[in-house]
């Protein structure tokens, strides 16, 4: 369609206002909301992310907030809500991909003018596209240097090895511009492994976790009793792991033990030097920019996602859900046991499009598949 086609959705171009969301261009009338994205594919730009999601990056202006956010959908009678229109922009023109809806959105305060501003916006298509049409919107790029595999030789060998090359290989060093904060004296003494954990973390801070992390330095504490030197959380606090403190000082590879507050606390199945390594991992893959992710499993899903990659030669970790790990160049799966009737879970994080490519012809039914 052309840009007259597209602004009659919204009532025409008379009655419709546009604005930038971004690089996006959003257009609001009376009877509906038309955006227009670039054909192409970026993390820093508004574009179509996968087959289900159109993802925008602003800021946005106040009359896009409101119209996507705040404004009662409901016009005249019944539940019939404006819609909102999406489309790409290519050399062909504009090409319609239907209607969607906004499921995530980010906002921060302006200060200077006391209400919140849009900073990101994620939508919904109500149909999702073939990997035709996905294609021609969003074409597909050439991988770089995707991290390699060599760390996975060493995980049965030499896990300090091992550990280091895979922190080194996915997470890029911060920025030589950007001072490098000090790291401070442990206030006990450390096994080498936890010491080694926190000497690749000066350059590489996103390697301490995001969804789960390892505590900062300064913020190691012992528990109650001071038995235990507590030294890793869950995100909001649900459960920790630590390790035996003793005053004759650390073990080479101490036990890690899992504990949720008021539970007696569980031994993780791998020792320090391997847990290290798959906390590594689980934090990779779901911090990842680009996922795949699977909420319900069974054995032979599992079983067939495991043939197309490479297994990592370590007992199941996590005694929540014990967790195994699969790899490939630029790939990180974990596979969570739920318990019972659950099944699996499956969370597949990458570090370019193209290193999810593996998964894209495996019989499974994706919530989320950015490749």
């Amino acid at each position: 369609m052309d840009d007259a086609w597209a602004d009659a959705l919204c009532g025409g171009t008379a009655a419709t206002e546009r604005f930038a969301f971004g690089s996006a261009t959003v257009g609001i009338g009376d009877a509906g909301t038309l955006i227009i994205v670039e054909a192409g594919d970026a993390l820093d730009k508004s574009c179509v992310w996968n087959s289900d999601e159109v993802r925008l990056l602003g800021p946005a202006p106040t009359p896009v907030r409101q119209r996507l956010l705040q404004e009662p959908w409901e016009r005249g009678t019944g539940d019939a809500k404006l819609p909102v229109h999406l489309t790409v922009r290519n050399s062909e023109g504009l090409l319609y991909l239907g209607t969607g809806s906004v499921t995530r959105a980010g906002t921060v305060l302006h200060p200077g003018r006391n209400e919140h501003v849009l900073t990101d916006c994620v939508l919904r298509l109500h149909s999702p596209l073939n990997k035709a049409d996905l294609d021609r919107v969003r074409p597909p790029l050439s991988p770089t240097d995707l991290p390699n595999l060599e760390w996975l030789r060493d995980v049965e060998g030499n896990r300090a090895s091992a550990l280091a090359q895979f922190i080194t290989g996915w997470h890029p060093a911060v920025s030589e511009t950007v001072e490098s904060p000090s790291v401070p004296a442990p206030p006990v003494d450390l096994p080498d492994g936890l010491r080694q954990f926190y000497r690749l973390a000066q350059q590489r801070p996103r390697c301490l976790g995001v969804q789960n992390r390892v505590l900062p330095l300064p913020k190691l504490q012992t528990d109650p009793k001071g038995e235990m030197l507590v030294f890793g959380e869950e995100n909001q606090g649900g459960f920790f792991w630590s390790l035996l403190w003793t005053l004759d000082g650390p073990e080479a590879d101490p036990t890690v033990w899992f504990r949720e507050y008021d539970e007696p606390a569980i031994a993780e199945q791998e020792p320090l030097s391997g847990f290290l390594i798959q906390f590594s991992l689980y934090e990779a893959s779901m911090g990842a920019d680009y996922v795949a992710l699977s909420c319900q499993l069974n054995v032979e899903q599992v079983d067939r996602l495991a043939q197309e990659l490479l297994p990592v030669p370590l007992r199941p970790f996590w005694p929540g859900a014990p967790t195994r790990f699969y790899v490939a160049p630029g790939l990180v799966l974990h596979v969570s046991d739920e318990g019972g009737d659950n099944g699996f879970s499956a969370w597949a994080g990458a570090t370019h499009r193209s290193a999810l490519a593996p998964l894209s012809d495996v019989p499974v039914e994706w919530d989320q598949f950015d490749g």
